[in-house]
């Protein structure tokens, strides 16, 4: 790495009432996976679907009568963008390990569980790849954890 990469931001504030686009607003950023660096201040790597993405946030932001405004930037140093590469890691190997311990937890459970919980979890899988652009290890052991799950759940009784 030669010096940080480029980063697009998002910054907004949103009336306090009505709560509902607030909340929305929120959901939408925690689906994808952003950095937060303040209050109504996020961060994602830049690609274009990841500044497409906030983009359309932002107009929905503007839609509800809020502020939001779309930046591109350099982190100051490599140490500042470690840590925000750190923080987006340390999110999403916490969901992978929850995924995987749901996936050897169900491996007990009776059949038509353990298919429901496979096909949950394969969904969940999918929606935290997503917001992976840092893979960690615990990405490889969610993924064999469910592999492990299907062996045993797609087995016919």
């Amino acid at each position: 790495m030669n010096g940080p990469g480029q980063w697009v931001l998002l910054t907004y504030q949103l009336p306090r009432e009505p709560s509902a686009p607030r909340v929305s607003a929120w959901r939408k950023l925690r689906r994808l996976g952003v950095a937060q660096l303040m209050d109504g201040f996020v961060a994602l790597p830049m690609s274009e679907r990841n500044r497409e993405r906030l983009e359309w946030l932002a107009e929905e932001i503007r839609e509800a009568h809020g502020e939001a405004a779309i930046w591109l930037a350099r982190p100051g140093s490599l140490e500042q963008e470690r840590s925000l590469v750190s923080g987006l890691q340390d999110a999403v190997a916490e969901e992978y390990r929850q995924v995987a311990e749901a996936a050897r937890e169900a491996e007990q459970a009776e059949p038509a569980a353990r298919r429901r919980t496979l096909a949950r979890l394969r969904r969940e899988l999918q929606l935290i790849r997503e917001r992976d652009y840092f893979p960690t290890p615990a990405r490889e052991g969610a993924f064999q954890a469910v592999e492990q799950l299907a062996r045993i759940a797609e087995v016919v009784p």
